[in-house]
């Protein structure tokens, strides 16, 4: 691990999670950090937010004397989801992750070891924020990271879409937009939304950057309530010192009809990437739904 040195001998790097994490996390190159922010590990309540995130809302499962298991314990509805190794099962970008991740919660009667309590746990790897030459600051692994493992959470305020398209409208070219929209079906055709911006308050998931060929997948994960945990999985083995990133698109383009193609193309608003994979689309993927008025917006 890099460290900075100085006449009177090592350092301390930096911590940019300022202790609130598992482990710290150093910048890259020493003595220079990113510019300041409140750090959270968890989701925070914000303007507009329909439920808070702190709010217990999930009842436990009664597994005091056995194993929590697909069948008998309530928080497994499916299938197990991590196997022995704690790592999700049945990851990768090649197949549309679909199952929903429940763990079990504070309610739970089972053992803090209990193998479906693996987000919760937070921060278990060495990562590292370091400077980029063109993408501005990213984050990398310290260690190897094998396929299927939590690597971190991408944490902030939740907030209302109002609330959403205001800061919005209030950014330039320039400034980089952190407001992530997850939008699931659940049934009966509905959609659930959450509005997620790690820009004032937020965790090292707002130093991901965007790769059309990412090594990390974002699911939603369910602990104490609706809101879910916004977790990043290894989508491959990832190798020591290599940039971590996801799509910022959820594996799909969410600017799709030629109309806003042309009118982003006239308003310059779209974004170049610098992922260098092989099969880079050239720009940044863009959520046109977030410009939208409310009453335009289509999300069925």
């Amino acid at each position: 691990m890099e460290t900075a040195e100085e006449p009177g001998g090592p350092t301390e790097p930096a911590d940019v999670a300022h202790g609130l994490e598992n482990l710290p996390v150093s910048a890259w190159p020493p003595k220079s950090e990113p510019a300041p922010f409140q750090y959270t590990p968890d989701h925070v309540i914000g303007p507009g937010a329909d439920m808070d995130p702190t709010q217990i809302t999930f009842p436990g499962c009664i597994c005091l004397k056995t194993p929590c298991l697909p069948g008998t314990c309530t928080c497994l509805r499916h299938e197990k989801n991590y196997d022995d190794n704690s790592c999700l099962r049945d990851i990768g970008l090649e197949v549309k992750y679909t199952q929903p991740v429940f763990e079990c919660n504070i309610m739970c009667q089972c053992s803090d070891q209990c193998k479906n309590r693996v987000v919760q746990r937070g921060l278990q790897l060495q990562l590292q924020v370091f400077k980029t030459d063109k993408k501005g600051w990213g984050l990398r692994t310290l260690e190897f990271i094998p396929r299927g493992k939590f690597v971190c959470e991408y944490a902030g305020e939740v907030l209302g879409f109002s609330e959403v398209q205001r800061r919005i409208q209030l950014q330039t070219i320039h400034d980089s937009n952190y407001i992530i929209a997850i939008r699931e079906h659940v049934y009966n055709g509905q959609v659930m939304e959450t509005f997620v911006d790690p820009t004032y308050r937020g965790n090292i998931g707002r130093f991901l950057n965007h790769s059309c060929e990412p090594n990390l997948l974002m699911i939603p994960v369910r602990i104490d309530s609706m809101v879910p945990k916004l977790a990043l999985f290894a989508a491959r083995d990832i190798l020591p010192k290599e940039e971590l990133s996801y799509d910022y698109s959820g594996r799909f383009l969410n600017l799709t009809d030629s109309e806003d193609r042309e009118r982003l193309d006239k308003e310059k608003l779209r974004k170049p990437c610098y992922c260098g994979a092989k099969s880079c689309t050239a720009f940044l993927p863009y959520d046109s739904s977030l410009y939208r008025p409310l009453d335009k917006l289509n999300i069925s």
